[in-house]
């Protein structure tokens, strides 16, 4: 099992690279399979390129979070269509990040009604600069902005169950949604959460490690031992590895905050491998994250 983990763990290492380090004009699409997990009570999980998506099916609608790169599309939908021949009706997105929301358009365009918190509509209508990644998002076309927002949370009553969308203080992003699907006992936490790696604070969207401490405590409080979790990025998830995520960034925080205390530059920090501990384990991202920790952190 650990080394399956292992596997799996380094295959979502090198699927996240290749996301954040190319554009997605740059990505070849044609390779890539939408691969289809299915969880409890008419809810599923989907892999391709991207951030996870989530789905749910029933006799009232056809629910989706997030959807991954616009080129996609098509084989999104065609997994979708080898499960019910209903059109998507509701799309949630997580937060704004074009590996999340690039396929907006294109979905919205078949008639499903896109839902975001108010910040991903703000944010995605006039473009953004991701410092981390040095990148320029241009502003989204009309057809690929949420038509409804909210500010706290949101509820769906639907197939049964009751959807319920709430926004996570600044974590990831400044309009993080986390997605509890109640009678199911399915959780998406978007990217506050990734399985296999360290969290990216995107602090030029509004990120803070802090949050992403918070929203994991927030969903730790909503979870038990059966929830299945969904994360942002990597395998499906349970409480223990959520638990297990929140409590090494807690852990690699203060670590920070005490090299800063100490004087020591952020390539001091970095000689020092204070992640060293969790590499095998959580291999994605390590460098980054405390790069921009300590950007964080540093102005505190």
């Amino acid at each position: 099992m650990h080394s399956r983990q292992t596997r799996r763990s380094a295959a979502f290492l090198l699927v996240l690279v290749a996301a954040f380090a190319t554009s997605a004009s740059a990505q070849n699409y044609d390779t890539v399979q939408v691969r289809t997990q299915a969880l409890a009570r008419g809810t599923y999980m989907l892999t391709g390129s991207g951030g996870n998506i989530g789905l749910a099916v029933g006799d009232d609608a056809v629910f989706l979070i997030d959807d991954q790169f616009a080129p996609l599309t098509p084989k999104i939908l065609a997994a979708i269509a080898a499960i019910t021949l209903k059109p998507v009706r509701f799309l949630v997105n997580t937060h704004w990040h074009f590996d999340h929301a690039g396929g907006n358009e294109n979905i919205g365009k078949t008639g499903a009604l896109i839902v975001a918190h108010d910040n991903v509509r703000k944010r995605m209508a006039v473009g953004q600069f991701i410092d981390a990644l040095n990148r320029t998002e241009p502003p989204a076309v009309p057809a690929a902005l949420p038509v409804v927002t909210f500010t706290d949370a949101v509820t769906f009553h639907l197939n049964g169950d009751s959807i319920v969308v709430t926004h996570a203080p600044p974590a990831h992003t400044d309009g993080d949604a986390i997605v509890q699907f109640t009678s199911a006992n399915v959780i998406h936490t978007g990217d506050v959460f990734l399985s296999a790696g360290l969290p990216f604070v995107d602090l030029s969207s509004g990120g803070s490690i802090n949050g992403i401490i918070t929203a994991a405590d927030r969903i730790l409080g909503m979870a038990d031992d059966r929830t299945q979790i969904i994360p942002g990025h990597g395998p499906l998830a349970n409480r223990a590895r959520l638990k297990a995520y929140r409590d090494m960034v807690y852990t690699l925080r203060d670590k920070v905050r005490a090299e800063i205390a100490a004087g020591h530059s952020v390539d001091q920090m970095l000689a020092t491998k204070i992640s060293a501990a969790y590499e095998k384990d959580w291999p994605g991202g390590h460098e980054r994250f405390l790069r921009l920790a300590y950007q964080e952190l540093s102005r505190r």
